[in-house]
């Protein structure tokens, strides 16, 4: 047996920093820079224009309505912060997989093998990185920080969201979002892993919340995580099925086939729906199918970021 097939059969969350470490080589090796980078400067404060001093900086906006020179003074940053947001209500739990592995992960497995990858690449810049997990209840928050320590707690937690069972019966998606949001004050990449399906159903407060996301410049990414194969296409054999919702606790019983097509379309309008949003909020959206190397997913991200950075 190769090195790259054991490390295909190790079970999460036992290895998960090892596997983390090889999806992270994957990027690397399809790369020529690093995708990540601090934002190169932040504005702080205007300062009276000195005659002689370029003229660059001149805010024209401001000599319009003051009738007065002012500059804009900046703040270098040289340090990324990043913050990632994790779901973890019941329906991330789907499907139902005893013994994950970097080919055989769940949803709720693919956003934590895929944050711990992220974290992982992050830290060999130094850069500082925090994170939250919500589901009924904000359950863990840890603000951006960069030491050894911190990044400890981080796996910690993300080895455990994996372990624990999960009591969770609904999805208050917008409500924590807003929280979150608030608590990340300085300009920072955001990370967000989410199948968006939750309990809470206005649409317009969903999306009203991923765009507050977007508050001070953030820069921000929803990895849409999905089974599309069962959960998009809706393919199940034509046999009398059995369906529950495992947030609501919902029940019917019906015939695959007798509604794929409706499901299908639906889905397919929620979708377009969300990519729309995204878009008008310059928010980067990518599918991130657990059916589908995980590690092609992130470095087909990672590139295209790398293209336009």
């Amino acid at each position: 047996m190769d090195l790259q097939t054991e490390i295909n059969n190790l079970q999460l969350p036992d290895n998960l920093e090892l596997v983390a470490n090889q999806v992270v080589e994957g990027f690397i090796s399809g790369m020529h820079k690093s995708p990540f980078h601090g934002f190169s400067s932040e504005f702080a404060e205007h300062k009276i224009y000195n005659q002689g001093e370029s003229t660059r900086h001149i805010d024209w906006k401001l000599f319009a309505k003051t009738d007065k020179l002012y500059t804009k003074k900046y703040d270098e940053e040289t340090n990324l912060r990043c913050h990632i947001i994790i779901d973890n209500s019941a329906s991330m739990h789907y499907p139902d997989i005893k013994k994950q592995s970097i080919n055989k992960l769940n949803k709720l497995g693919f956003s934590v093998l895929a944050a711990t990858a992220l974290i992982k690449l992050l830290k060999k810049q130094r850069d500082a990185v925090g994170l939250s997990v919500y589901a009924d209840t904000y359950e863990f928050y840890a603000p951006e920080k960069g030491s050894e320590r911190h990044m400890h707690l981080l796996f910690n937690t993300l080895e455990g969201l994996l372990t624990k069972n999960n009591n969770a019966q609904q999805t208050k998606t917008y409500t924590y979002l807003h929280q979150i949001a608030e608590k990340i004050h300085r300009r920072s990449l955001i990370f967000l892993f989410t199948d968006m399906f939750q309990t809470e159903t206005d649409h317009d407060a969903l999306f009203q919340a991923l765009q507050h996301l977007k508050y001070n410049k953030h820069e921000v990414v929803l990895f849409h995580v999905l089974d599309k194969e069962k959960e998009f296409d809706f393919n199940f054999d034509n046999a009398p099925k059995r369906f529950k919702d495992i947030e609501t606790g919902e029940i019917i019983d019906l015939f695959a086939e007798n509604i794929k097509d409706a499901y299908k379309d639906s889905m397919e309008k929620y979708q377009s729906a969300i990519k729309l949003r995204c878009a008008q909020y310059k928010i980067n959206y990518v599918i991130a199918d657990v059916q589908k190397d995980i590690g092609k997913i992130l470095q087909t991200y990672l590139i295209e970021r790398q293209r336009f950075a």
